[in-house]
């Protein structure tokens, strides 16, 4: 009887024949053991993980300390500036609006500066001038006053927000540095809610003290994220510029019209790599401004449509806020993985067109529906919202740092940051032009504009893949 096949599982017959048993070959060694699965490492674990780099450790405790000043600011600023200083509604819009115009220009001058000057100092003189300035508020007791202390402060937060776009940069390559202004963003997210939390305590009180106690304290917080800043490490700065040393004849004397021509040209090569030069970079970050103003959607958009054209309780525009905040806190740091590709990058910012596109028109949707089906509606089109800011973050960090020019990263940053505050600047004209203004076309209208520049950064983004 031959042996049967061992996929069988029977015992083969033993071959009676000493020869056949001496050349029957040995049976194999058993596999060894696989060795346990490691197990999965705690929330906190991964948490601490994700803020390994000394550098993002720094950020995310100056960011942590004084976001948490900001969400005080921003929760009782407009009734500071109504109830305590006087001010007329007319009056604070102009405020508002001229702190914003400032930090326009302060954007492009934060990123500039970055590359000429040292980073650090830059930020930690930025950080400080905006925390004294949110202090001086409690002595504004007129309107110029107040204009005057909101410049400066919109000046030096959006100055300092270039510097910080710079130093991620540079203190980071590839994906690190989107996972960076990810976990940046989210720590914002917490800090800034709960600091909201903290500023309602003024809100509840209704007292002209309560409010300049946490304006101080909202101030102080950013004095306190001095401490993390001061320990930032040199390697954040910009590597300093090559000097052109002189052109030095036979005889030993100085050339000087061959020196200032050498000057001449390490000049004109430094402005080469300037992105004013660089009409790819500056599509992107218009295109990034006009999907910017989504921001303006959710903050005055579709608290007006809820007030004036459904039915849903006005309770409903607080619940959306936190579930904005919820879906940001919880996926933008997931949500970033792989963008630094900049064909990922142009895939998830498609995304997020169609997801913005949907969701003002599903907004739309709620006008007249009875109060249950309105509160679904647009817990639905927040949601759609909510991840399409997730997304078009992520996609735009990641176009933004791969296609600026390392030599320039600052003036790169400090453009695109200046797009942004174009667009939040441009945002409440446009939203109430649209949804506000003409209802359902109106919102239509919005979706066309948003899913064009969602699309055009996906095009760039597909182009420079191409290329690379």
């Amino acid at each position: 009887m031959s042996p049967t096949s061992p996929d069988t599982g029977t015992t083969p017959a033993v071959d009676s024949h000493p020869e056949a048993a001496a050349t029957a070959p040995a049976a194999a060694p058993a596999a060894p053991a696989a060795p346990p699965a490691a197990p999965r490492p705690s929330l906190w674990a991964r948490l601490v993980a994700s803020v390994d780099d000394p550098v993002l450790r720094i950020l995310v405790g100056a960011t942590l300390i004084s976001r948490l000043g900001r969400g005080i600011f921003l929760t009782v600023t407009v009734l500071y500036f109504t109830l305590i200083v006087g001010l007329t509604p007319g009056e604070v819009a102009i405020v508002l609006a001229a702190a914003s115009a400032a930090g326009v220009v302060a954007s492009f001058a934060g990123g500039w500066l970055t590359d000429r000057f040292s980073a650090r100092r830059l930020i930690i003189a930025f950080t400080a001038i905006e925390g004294v300035a949110l202090i001086a508020y409690v002595f504004a007791a007129d309107f110029v006053t107040a204009l005057v202390i909101a410049v400066v402060c919109g000046l030096f937060e959006q100055g300092a927000n270039s510097t910080r776009s710079a130093i991620i940069a540079r203190a980071f390559t590839g994906e690190s540095r989107v996972h960076a202004r990810a976990v940046l963003r989210t720590v914002t997210n917490v800090s800034i809610a709960v600091g909201s939390g903290l500023g309602a305590v003024a809100l509840a009180l209704g007292t002209a003290e309560a409010y300049r106690a946490l304006i101080v304290g909202a101030g102080l917080l950013y004095l306190l994220g001095l401490f993390q800043l001061v320990r930032l490490p040199a390697r954040v700065d910009a590597p300093a510029r090559v000097a052109v040393a002189e052109v030095v004849t036979e005889t030993g004397s100085v050339d000087a019209a061959a020196t200032a021509e050498a000057i001449a040209s390490e000049r004109a090569s430094w402005r080469s790599h300037s992105p004013w030069r660089d009409p790819r970079y500056l599509w992107l970050t218009a295109l990034s401004a006009i999907f910017g103003m989504q921001f303006g959607v959710g903050e005055l958009g579709v608290p007006l449509w809820i007030l004036h054209e459904t039915t849903a309780p006005e309770v409903l525009i607080a619940a959306l806020l936190i579930l904005n905040t919820v879906i940001v806190v919880i996926f933008q740091v997931p949500m970033s993985k792989g963008t630094h590709d900049l064909r990922v990058a142009g895939r998830v910012s498609a995304i997020a067109a169609w997801l913005m596109a949907g969701a003002c028109l599903v907004y739309a949707a709620a006008a007249g529906l009875p109060v249950g089906f309105a509160v679904a509606v647009l817990v639905i089109a927040a949601t759609a919202h909510a991840f399409a800011e997730v997304l078009s973050q992520a996609g735009g960090w990641g176009l933004s740092f791969e296609l600026a020019d390392p030599v320039r990263a600052g003036t790169y940053q400090g453009v695109f940051g200046m797009g942004y505050s174009v667009g939040a600047l441009a945002a409440p004209l446009v939203v109430n032009a649209t949804a506000v203004s003409h209802g359902l076309a109106g919102w239509a209208v919005l979706a066309a504009i948003f899913l064009a520049s969602g699309l055009g950064t996906w095009w760039i983004a597909r182009r420079a893949a191409r290329t690379a």
